[in-house]
């Protein structure tokens, strides 16, 4: 029976049509197997695609592709890959399957032509991880669209059948392999992957699909290389479908001051919201956000007095309010009308079929109206923020809401958690983590948890201490009141999911390295080889005692390497620009 060997770099992909008509697919990086064997199908109200297929034919192009974003890692993007559509029939049915290798990775998805509607009552692709590989694995939890609980570390065999979110990260030898999907709209629903032991199946939320012909399914994704590949990967971004917003002037990343974490009441309180607003101005954030309970008599009067400082206003809705065109018109055009420059929506909290037709409805509108947007207690962005430009962030992460001070015992994170994260969801997109927060009981030390402003990307990035927290550390807030929230390049310097990171990024000129460890004391080394010719002044904010931020300047070059000790669980953060 027929079989295709597809190439392209150090990936090789091998697509195998059995005698009774059933398709496979391996994956080899560097010639080792990191994909066995995995079955590949579709079953529609229709026909079922996934026996008792015929080959009938293939074809191949070449993609290239530059595009900007607005947010991210980087915010140039170039993507060349190959890709071939392999078509099969079973009678007069057909199945069109188009593969992509190239921009460090493997994408494939399915497309299927109709007379009218189509509808899918089970997706078959599947992904046969060796049993051997270390599992970076997400509980995720059925009807509740939950992505916010701790990765457990594992193998393969040892994982637990079970479902688990997107993304997934394996270690296959020396490849580490990411595995998500891309460019999902509401002509399909997210899924998730259901592991029975032997195999990550992809599950759908929904008990069928249905989309006008041919529908056409996410991407369904695979990030291979070491593990600088994937954390520096934009695959996600590039599978996703190009921007439908021209004009992006109007979209500006940046830092935000946030009240609820610290005091929920606030929220409530016109002159607590003016006083954040200040708060925000004095420290150079462009953004406040007014979280649950604020008031429509009031909001227009707050925006103005923000807008006067040069502050713009966020305002929190839940999707509910918003779920609707006329609600469209009449809700998100008046708080624009007021001059808000943009909404967070809260409780999403759907991968259906259904919650992504809602998406597709509020990102076109929030678009026509130039109103930026976040989400909040919902899913993962699967390159969202190429699409739709005026996507800053979405939660889908154990962020610090959880760990919010109230009374009663609070929960902790490892620090494996913090780490965890810079390797898998963050890599899937921006995540609104809300970090740097030093208030209450951290396994983190202040060091770590400052590095977080590095760490972690967020189109809009919330700070969600008390002013009277950031107000006593000068040192913390010297160093948020110039981060970025959005970037020109990324590089993981060195790092493990399970022990560490040292993650560099730059913005314009100007470098920034963010690091952190899980475990003993020790020293982490920094290579500066990234940095451009001449001396470099390298702002060093490290930990002190008393659970305190030091901060020191030290004069480097390009190909210096600078040695900081580390503290257990603790980290640094560096801000290095050119001294001439």
């Amino acid at each position: 029976m027929p079989k295709w060997t597809l190439t392209d770099g150090d990936l090789k992909a091998v697509i195998d049509l059995s005698p009774s008509g059933e398709l496979s697919l391996e994956l080899r990086h560097a010639g080792r197997v990191v994909l066995e064997p995995s079955r590949l199908g579709v079953r529609t109200a229709h026909a079922d695609l996934s026996a008792g297929l015929r080959s009938a034919g293939m074809s191949d192009r070449r993609i290239e592709e530059t595009y900007r974003t607005v947010t991210g890692k980087r915010r140039e993007h170039r993507y060349t890959a190959a890709e071939w559509t392999l078509s099969f029939t079973r009678g007069d049915h057909r199945l069109d399957l188009q593969i992509r290798l190239g921009g460090g990775g493997l994408a494939h998805r399915y497309v299927i032509p109709w007379t009218g509607p189509v509808t899918v009552v089970e997706e078959l692709s599947e992904y046969v991880v060796p049993a051997g590989a270390r599992a970076v694995l997400l509980p995720y939890e059925n009807g509740r669209c939950d992505y916010e609980e701790i990765h457990r570390h594992t193998t393969v065999a040892g994982a637990e059948p079970a479902l688990y979110g997107y993304p997934s990260l394996f270690q296959v030898g020396e490849t580490w392999l990411l595995i998500t999907e891309s460019n999902l709209d509401a002509g399909y629903a997210g899924s998730r992957l259901r592991f029975d032991g032997r195999a990550f199946r992809l599950d759908l939320p929904d008990p069928y699909v249905t989309a006008a012909t041919p529908l056409v399914t996410p991407w369904r994704t695979v990030v291979a290389g070491d593990l600088a590949a994937i954390v520096e990967s934009d695959l996600v971004t590039s599978l996703a479908a190009p921007s439908r917003v021209e004009d992006t002037s109007w979209i500006r990343p940046g830092a935000a001051a946030w009240s609820w974490w610290s005091d929920g009441p606030s929220t409530r309180d016109l002159a607590a919201q003016k006083r954040w607003v200040d708060f925000a101005a004095a420290h150079g954030w462009p953004y406040v956000l007014a979280d649950a309970g604020w008031h429509k008599d009031w909001m227009p009067e707050m925006i103005a007095y923000a807008r006067e400082r040069g502050v713009g206003v966020f305002l929190w809705s839940h999707w509910q309010h918003l779920d609707t065109e006329l609600e469209h018109r009449e809700k998100l055009a008046l708080w624009k009308e007021w001059g808000a420059v943009g909404v967070k929506i809260d409780f999403t909290e759907s991968d259906g079929q259904d919650r992504m037709r809602w998406f597709d409805a509020i990102l076109a509108a929030t678009a026509r109206l130039r109103l930026m947007v976040v989400f909040h207690g919902g899913t993962i962005p699967r390159g969202t923020e190429r699409t739709w430009p005026q996507f800053m962030s979405a939660e889908a992460v154990k962020g610090a809401e959880w760990i919010k001070p109230k009374p009663g015992k609070q929960p902790l994170y490892p620090a494996t958690h913090y780490l965890t994260l810079a390797f898998t969801r963050n890599v899937q997109g921006p995540m609104d983590f809300t970090p740097c927060t030093f208030t209450g009981v951290r396994t983190i030390t202040a060091g770590f948890e400052l590095a977080l402003s590095v760490l972690f990307e967020s189109g809009v990035q919330h700070f969600a201490d008390s002013i009277e927290e950031y107000e006593s550390r000068p040192e913390v807030l010297r160093l948020l009141s110039t981060v970025p929230a959005a970037w020109d390049e990324t590089r993981l310097l060195s790092g493990d999911p399970a022990d560490h990171i040292l993650l560099a990024r730059r913005n314009g000129a100007e470098w920034y390295v963010g690091a952190g460890v899980s475990g003993e004391a020790r020293t982490l080394t920094v290579p500066l080889g990234f940095l451009g010719e001449g001396e470099w002044t390298a702002g060093v904010y490290r930990d002190a005692p008393g659970d305190r931020i030091a901060f020191e300047t030290a004069t480097v070059s390009a190909g210096d390497k600078l040695d900081l000790a580390v503290p257990p669980d603790g980290g640094f953060t560096l801000h290095l620009r050119r001294s001439r």
